[in-house]
């Protein structure tokens, strides 16, 4: 996603001469054409994230619009407290980019991985969190990142295009939709793809609709919430348990009085075995891979729903 980051950056900075970029002394061969593109409004801080974002409040505060840019956990568990103090409390428009959500940079290991950073900053004040699961989302993202003028963050991955037919309601986005669909998934983020890959198995074609979350806090209909009452629910995410989607999603259903028959929740685990691999090896350390996804969804299937909600880990 980083590629088409660059090439709309660079359009929304020769549009809006009120655009600042801000980079921790990161994006060599990635960000050189929104170097050319915003000049001196294009500015290298340093390793120095804590400075970064005090600048960019700063830079808002005179009335322009700030990207701040590292790799995730730079963004946002460096500048944490500038972020919430000088930016979200005050509605400054500052925007965060963490490219490498999750376990992104793989074998750089645990101070290269954010899997805790929606949990820190969708609980803020006054921010919205953007998490694009394909590449396409990335433009309208930024779009309304710049319309909306208020503290966000923008979680990059590697993703896709987004499937044909996609339909959007609130902050989910619906990916497969199937008219005898027996439950639902929802995923966050880029692995939604091991979702679409666990549905290849014949057994598991057309039993399940699949969603994606585009932001946090959630936005969810009571429409949406009902609709999924009464039937098996999975969700996926590549962030721990804790102030992540699965989470953020039972409340607001249990608000609801939407009870799906069953809630099974795969999340980030850490690090089990306390070692380091790439992506891949990180989502199959928590079941995120796609053989253990389909395993799951192939356990649902042979369950009777009872009208009661439980919570699993793989």
């Amino acid at each position: 996603m980083r590629k088409e980051f660059s090439s709309a950056i660079e359009r929304i900075g020769r549009q809006d001469e009120k655009v600042v970029f801000l980079t921790g002394d990161l994006g060599y061969n990635a960000l050189e054409n929104v170097v050319d593109a915003l000049g001196p409004r294009f500015i290298n801080a340093g390793v120095a994230e804590q400075n970064m974002v005090g600048m960019a409040a700063g830079l808002a505060y005179r009335g322009y619009k700030v990207f701040c840019y590292s790799i995730a956990p730079f963004a946002v568990y460096r500048c944490l407290e500038q972020f919430r103090n000088d930016v979200c409390l005050h509605k400054m428009p500052v925007f965060l980019v963490g490219n490498g959500g999750g376990y992104g940079y793989g074998i750089m290991g645990s101070t290269h991985h954010a899997i805790e950073d929606l949990a820190c900053l969708s609980s803020l004040q006054n921010v919205n969190t953007y998490i694009p699961a394909f590449a396409d989302e990335v433009d309208p993202m930024l779009d309304q990142i710049i319309t909306e003028s208020r503290p966000a963050y923008l979680r990059l991955g590697a993703g896709a295009k987004t499937p044909d037919g996609a339909t959007t309601s609130g902050t989910f986005k619906q990916i497969v939709s199937s008219p005898l669909s027996w439950g639902t998934v929802v995923a966050l983020g880029p692995v939604v793809a091991n979702v679409l890959k666990a549905l290849e198995d014949e057994s598991l074609a057309g039993q399940f609709d699949v969603y994606t979350v585009t932001n946090l806090p959630l936005d969810l209909s009571s429409d949406l919430a009902h609709r999924w009452a009464g039937k098996p629910l999975l969700v996926v995410e590549e962030h721990v348990s804790v102030g992540g989607l699965a989470q953020q999603l039972s409340v607001q259903m249990l608000s609801e009085g939407a009870i799906p028959s069953q809630f099974v929740s795969l999340s980030a685990q850490g690090y089990p075995n306390g070692l380091y691999g790439d992506q891949k090896y990180h989502q199959q350390l928590s079941g995120l891979d796609p053989a253990n996804i389909a395993r799951q969804l192939t356990i649902l299937t042979r369950q009777t729903p009872s009208g009661k909600a439980f919570l699993a880990n793989k």
